[in-house]
């Protein structure tokens, strides 16, 4: 598995996995409320990896390098350390510790977080809705 800067033209294919990981997991949302298009609009301010295996894209993160934030961090394959690459890439470009919101019933998220050695340093919400969030930092 390769951990790269995504190309332009995979920046469709990495939405489309922000997109469809997010319905699968993100069940408390409605689903008509993560669409591609969110992911394309912020990735035009932040850093957009691709972690790549026998020329498919397994996962995804883009990263907001002026404050080493992870906007996203979204796996197409769980459970074969995908995640995990991805961090791992992200902490060797970033320039000090790494940080996330990670939404408050994000359960799975927030146990992998914790496993690879984040901490919670901070809780909030967003606007209305409200959703809840930590925010983790390693």
């Amino acid at each position: 598995m390769q951990v790269r800067a995504a190309r332009f033209e995979e920046l469709p294919i990495a939405a489309a996995i922000y997109q469809q990981v997010l319905r699968e997991t993100f069940t408390w949302l409605p689903a008509s409320s993560h669409n591609a298009q969110d992911f394309l609009d912020w990735a035009r301010e932040e850093e957009v990896y691709v972690a790549v295996e026998a020329g498919r894209i397994l996962g995804v993160a883009a990263f907001f390098r002026p404050s080493n934030f992870i906007h996203s961090l979204y796996v197409a394959e769980r459970g074969r350390g995908v995640g995990r690459a991805l961090l791992g890439h992200l902490q060797s470009v970033a320039d000090g510790p790494l940080s996330l919101k990670c939404q408050t019933a994000n359960r799975r998220a927030q146990a992998f977080y914790r496993r690879e050695g984040f901490r919670v340093v901070e809780e909030g919400a967003d606007p209305p809705p409200g959703v809840p969030w930590l925010r983790m930092r390693r």
